[in-house]
């Protein structure tokens, strides 16, 4: 944003979720550029994004909120603070997981110069984030056609979006295999591909191996805390697999695959699973690489083993996808100003 002049902070506006989806939704194809564009400059060290911070509660020990403080350089810079919680109780009444709010502040004067709901911006940023790397691990994949039977393991909003995002940056579905503990999640999700088109067959699985099994791309976007996939032959065909819940797999299965973060130091901490993989082996020798070193080509990706995407999610790509929206409001003149939001602004009275 233009930093203000003459001593004087931004206003300061509200963009709703309603507004935020307006922006966003048949945009994909801009939002994925956008990611990649700030995964290239996070490989540059032209960002901040220090470990996230985690709320927990002892009476509610499923639960969680995170509070992914950033800051993202270049031509747009922009800092702030996205604070999402994680809910997983909710799914139970229908509500979603997740609700989130994102803050960004002006760089020039610290001021915070926008609230936007945020659920909908992580939930884009985060599918955008895994349909880059479906594209570009896949196409990577010397001798190997791009995965066409597609297997999601999970059937929440955020399995929804990657959906979405998938279909619109021109993901070839022949097959769509659904699998989910809670039977009226998985017939809502597949009743949403129906809904979507395409001509995909749809096949609902009941048993979590026969899915994975029928998958050679995986998506994995559960509410699971500890690893519930044990068995490494269910992945002896060698998907690719976007593992967003992070902690699914047990690490015996990432031991025997290639396995790319986001970034190294976020992804290995809270008990996720290339976590859990770093605490059994003592060292990190099992990561291949980041998603970056596959966009700079400092890093290859093999066809004879499976390939693991596990991100943990950057704070700075909700700021980037934060600011877009923020300025394609702004752009059409129907940003929600509080007026008088700040009020004391003289040092001394």
């Amino acid at each position: 944003m233009t930093p203000p002049a003459g001593g004087t902070p931004p206003s300061f506006a509200v963009i709703t979720g309603a507004q935020v989806r307006q922006v966003l939704q048949g945009r994909e194809r801009e939002v994925v550029d956008l990611v990649e564009s700030v995964y290239r400059l996070h490989g540059a060290g032209d960002t901040v994004n220090p470990p996230s911070y985690f709320l927990r509660f002892p009476d509610r020990p499923s639960s969680r909120i995170i509070a992914l403080p950033a800051s993202l350089g270049g031509e747009k810079r922009v800092d702030g603070l996205k604070w999402v919680s994680s809910f997983p109780e909710n799914i139970k009444s229908g509500l979603p997981r997740a609700s989130a709010v994102l803050i960004l502040n002006d760089p020039a004067t610290g001021y915070p110069f926008a609230c936007l709901e945020a659920s909908v911006i992580s939930a884009a940023r985060t599918a955008a984030s895994a349909a880059l790397a479906a594209h570009r691990l896949g196409d990577a994949r010397e001798g190997r056609a791009k995965p066409s039977r597609v297997v999601f393991v999970g059937t929440g909003l955020i399995a929804r979006y990657i959906h979405t995002y998938l279909a619109s940056t021109g993901w070839p579905f022949e097959e769509i295999g659904v699998y989910d503990l809670i039977a009226e999640s998985a017939a809502g999700f597949r009743a949403y591909l129906e809904r979507s088109g395409g001509g995909a067959r749809i096949t609902v699985h009941e048993d979590a191996g026969e899915a994975i099994r029928a998958g050679d791309l995986v998506v994995f976007a559960t509410v699971a805390g500890t690893p519930h996939v044990h068995d490494p032959k269910w992945f002896a065909h060698d998907p690719l697999v976007l593992h967003v819940s992070l902690r699914d797999l047990a690490p015996e299965i990432l031991l025997g695959a290639a396995n790319f973060v986001d970034d190294v130091e976020h992804c290995l901490k809270a008990d996720t699973s290339p976590h859990l993989a770093e605490k059994l082996t003592k060292g990190r020798d099992f990561l291949t690489g980041t998603l970056e070193d596959v966009l700079s080509g400092r890093v290859g990706v093999p066809s004879d083993r499976p390939v693991i995407f596990s991100p943990f999610g950057l704070g700075v790509l909700d700021l980037a996808v934060g600011a877009h929206v923020h300025e394609a409001v702004s752009r059409a003149d129907q940003l929600h100003v509080v007026d008088g939001f700040f009020d004391e602004l003289s040092r001394h009275g």
